[in-house]
């Protein structure tokens, strides 16, 4: 079967069963806080209607007209039928079935994506054997509604710590065996020890953009700094600020407690740093970003 036959397969498949079907394994590794609904259960279809063109098509789901040939084998030359139904991504980039004997983690990185990106654009599925991989445009995580990315890019230095004395790293950040399942996972903050009611505070300057309950995060606080940097800290036992809210480093924003699900039965706080990219808020390693 050749390259454009295996494309229009899996393109098929997509509009079919939105590729849930089609991995191996349907259930999440962790309950990660940043897993969203995959990418390939999420493509819609278009009935191309009268007077409508590639470039308009895309121009409305906010795609360029490349995903959209690439996703259709059957569109020729740029042009449409009217009628015809096109397979619509929830973003740009393709799909892309992955050779027997590799991982999507060598997939991540042939396409020069980030692997916990993948990861979590795919539903944080151990081990797909199609996957999306995107391009650029591709829309910030559905998590954060209150407020688009910051303007503010220029390269900046943040640092402070979450809690009022150091603490011990539970997990740190990165790839992780789960303490309780024995599986791989990708862990996008670090877990810090500390009692019940706790003081959590902000690292830096910003502004509160979320602040109530989120999932397997639980109580959770997320502040958005300039340079394009957010911070985030969950599990919290009680949210102390609220959304617009301007808070200072060392400001109070909540409790630690043992909200959502966290990996640990040991109260700790889960804290993440991310940057604002094409792909969204990307995990960072904390690490970096905190003073002593």
């Amino acid at each position: 079967m050749n390259f454009s036959h295996r494309l229009l397969l899996l393109c098929s498949l997509v509009g079919t069963f939105g590729l849930t079907s089609t991995f191996v394994h349907s259930r999440r590794v962790d309950a990660a806080d940043t897993c969203q609904t995959p990418a390939l259960s999420r493509f819609q279809r278009h009935q191309v209607q009268n007077g409508e063109t590639l470039e308009s098509i895309a121009q409305r789901y906010n795609l360029t007209t490349t995903t959209l040939v690439n996703m259709n084998p059957a569109v020729s030359n740029g042009q449409v039928t009217v009628g015809s139904e096109l397979q619509i991504p929830p973003y740009n980039g393709i799909v892309v079935e992955i050779p027997s004997g590799q991982t999507w983690r060598q997939v991540a990185e042939k396409y020069q994506v980030r692997a916990d990106t993948l990861f979590e654009i795919n539903g944080c599925q151990p081990d797909p054997r199609i996957v999306f991989v995107p391009a650029g445009n591709v829309s910030p995580n559905p998590l954060i509604r209150q407020s688009s990315p910051p303007t503010d890019t220029q390269a900046i230095s943040i640092s402070g710590y979450p809690l009022e004395s150091v603490a011990t790293v539970l997990m740190p950040y990165g790839w992780q065996i789960h303490p309780t399942t024995g599986e791989a996972f990708f862990h996008s903050g670090m877990d810090l020890l500390a009692p019940v009611g706790s003081s959590v505070q902000a690292i830096a300057p910003g502004t509160i953009v979320f602040a109530e309950q989120q999932g397997s995060y639980g109580q959770l606080v997320i502040i958005n700094h300039s340079g394009g940097l957010q911070s985030r800290y969950a599990h919290l036992n009680e949210i102390q600020v609220a959304v617009g809210e301007q808070v200072n480093q060392g400001d109070l924003l909540g409790t630690v407690g043992t909200t959502g699900e966290p990996t640990f039965t040991e109260p700790h706080l889960h804290f993440e740093m991310r940057s604002s990219s094409d792909l969204g808020w990307v995990a960072k390693d904390p690490q970096g970003y905190l003073q002593d």
